[in-house]
């Protein structure tokens, strides 16, 4: 029996984090047991709970009209199904010896203890904050949450310049560029790497550079920070490197995302080598037989490379939830691992990936053939077929399907879900090449680009076996 059970039999699961995976726990335990058996207590730091980070860039540059579009459920609504949710309420301390934690009124600054019989850590990721001078200055913003969205808005809204910098260029930093183009300010994105995008292997960047480049953005490319520059009011005026500076009435910071760890370090839980938290297959955190983790805090398995893997993806972290809430719950689920698919876009460009870059390959030491072939999105002959490029990764003598990236216009990116499924059935090239994919003209040629560049692939694995 736990430490405080006996006061009115209930068991208490403490959620730490407001988000999609905190949430989703929540709520699917909600599901499997009954307020009289399971009370839940969960603690957002933040204003807002279960909302779409990744929808944010589409809020600032107008696609998405209302901020309250993007919550999927309000604070309201999880309160009405049985959940103890506590906002602007972060959590300071976790004591695992003595099942508690320890949390603070963001507003008041009071603190208090609260027991658990179960945990679930989802405290998310932080954006990377380069370490600069100047990079807290008044016009410097992240866009991790909705009030940094809002955030942004308002500097937006009161800026009477219209320059704009973004410093990196992942998902959030060409997302984020576009978003800027739509609201009409003149944008120079700052890119440590070769090309954008360093998901992808660079000669797949290139066409993400030319598409930003199309339309109005500056691309500085092999290029590192060193400075934001401020005027005499304390506002942000430049970005700097080592060789210029660009002006810049607001800067946007895209360089990414660490896991936010820092509360389980402290108490002494398990992180891996990206600093998130390692899980088993139940997403319980190793050695912690009550204790769960997930979302943008923990370290998952890559299927294809068989290595841990630091990926935060709202779709990931969903899926999480829904696995430690089952178990948390009473039932039984499990997360067995990711192959690593993220499609995005830069106007009509559609870009997407799955499984392994050659980097990727080559670190865990797989030998392979790369091929990348030229097709369409339709019939060629049908109206609006517009090209795509397919790059296609197959491991040399075996042939097994190792990774694929697709840039094109309509119809590119959700291509790539074909060969998310062959990575996760561990199918060969040359068994990609019989699969029964739909066609009619409006929809592909005869054979798919995903086929036709499986077939390359197949015919290369063959040819580098030589003759049998």
């Amino acid at each position: 029996m736990s430490m405080h059970q006996g006061r009115d039999g209930r068991e208490r699961l403490v959620v730490i984090g407001g988000d999609a995976a905190g949430m989703s726990a929540a709520s699917q335990a909600r599901r499997l047991r009954s307020p009289e058996e399971l009370e839940i207590v969960a603690f957002e730091r933040g204003h807002f709970t279960s909302f779409s980070a990744c929808g944010i860039p589409y809020w600032v540059g107008g696609e998405v009209p209302e901020r309250d579009h993007l919550i999927a459920r309000t604070p309201g609504e999880h309160r009405a199904r049985g959940i103890d949710l506590r906002l602007r309420t972060e959590v300071t301390e976790i004591d695992v010896a003595g099942q508690r934690v320890r949390a603070r009124d963001v507003d008041a600054g009071a603190e208090s203890w609260t027991p658990y019989d179960k945990l679930v850590i989802a405290t998310g990721a932080r954006p990377v904050r380069p370490d600069l001078p100047g990079a807290d200055a008044p016009g410097v913003h992240g866009v991790q949450t909705l009030d940094d969205g809002q955030a942004l808005l308002d500097t937006l809204a009161g800026t009477p310049g219209r320059r704009a910098v973004v410093v990196g260029a992942g998902y959030i930093g060409v997302e984020m560029a576009e978003a800027l183009i739509n609201r009409g300010f003149a944008v120079t994105v700052v890119n440590r790497g070769r090309e954008p995008m360093s998901t992808l292997d660079p000669d797949m960047g290139r066409m993400v550079h030319r598409a930003m480049e199309g339309l109005g953005i500056t691309m500085v490319n092999d290029a590192e920070v060193t400075e934001i520059l401020t005027g005499a009011d304390g506002r942000v005026r430049a970005v700097a490197t080592a060789d210029a500076a660009y002006p810049a009435d607001v800067v946007v910071l895209g360089i990414g995302v660490r896991p936010e760890t820092a509360l389980a370090r402290a108490a002494g839980l398990p992180l891996g080598t990206h600093g998130g938290l390692l899980t088993d297959l139940a997403m319980r955190v190793r050695g912690h037989g009550n204790i769960w983790a997930g979302g943008d805090c923990v370290e998952v398995l890559n299927l294809v490379s068989g290595q841990e893997q630091y990926v935060p993806l709202g779709t990931h972290a969903n899926k999480h939830g829904q696995v430690i809430g089952t178990n948390a719950g009473g039932g039984y689920a499990t997360f067995p691992g990711v192959v690593g698919t993220a499609v995005s876009k830069v106007c009509d460009l559609e870009i997407a990936r799955t499984g392994l870059r050659e980097k990727d390959a080559r670190r865990v030491g797989l030998r392979f053939e790369a091929v990348t072939i030229e097709s369409t999105s339709r019939a060629g002959y049908y109206p609006g077929a517009a090209p795509m490029t397919v790059k296609m990764l197959a491991e040399s003598r075996t042939g097994r399907l190792l990774g694929v990236q697709i840039v094109g216009r309509e119809g590119a990116a959700k291509r790539v879900d074909v060969a998310a499924v062959a990575l996760t059935a561990r199918m060969t090239v040359e068994q990609m090449t019989a699969l029964d994919l739909g066609y009619a003209p409006p929809f592909s040629p005869v054979w798919d680009p995903v086929l036709v560049a499986a077939r390359k692939a197949a015919a290369r694995v063959r040819g580098a076996q030589g003759p049998s």
